[in-house]
């Protein structure tokens, strides 16, 4: 998989994929995925998760979600689909693609496409 995107399959980097995509599709931070990866023994700093994770977003094998200016998920889904963030607990998940219509998307600015829309969907408990 690694090697398909271009990516030197290192020991952290086959270390990590595992932990992130040994279990389908999911959301998660990189505090969270360090915590797996201390978990699991995986010697890994706080700062190369990091990495990692940007390294395997720009490769196409995860999705950037950014809930709030502090707090980032990456999502191992990479087809079209939306986003609920649960306020009251911090969880993401996935809102099917065709279960959202957006009827008026604003033009680009000149010399600009579009590459992608993203929703994100605050909810909480009533």
């Amino acid at each position: 998989m690694l090697k398909m995107a271009g990516l030197r399959p290192t020991r952290q980097r086959v270390a990590l994929g595992n932990i992130l995509f040994g279990r389908g599709h999911r959301h998660v931070s990189a505090e969270g995925l360090h915590e797996e990866a201390v978990t699991a023994r995986v010697p890994v700093s706080l700062a190369t998760v990091y990495n990692t994770l940007h390294q395997f977003t720009e490769a196409g094998l995860l999705r950037e979600i950014a809930v709030d200016g502090t707090k980032t998920y990456f999502d191992t889904n990479t087809d079209d689909h939306h986003h609920f963030f649960d306020e009251s607990n911090g969880m993401v998940t996935d809102i099917p693609g065709h279960s959202l219509a957006l009827n008026r998307i604003p033009e680009a600015p000149d010399g600009m496409e579009i590459s992608r829309v993203d929703v994100v969907v605050r909810i909480r408990p009533k």
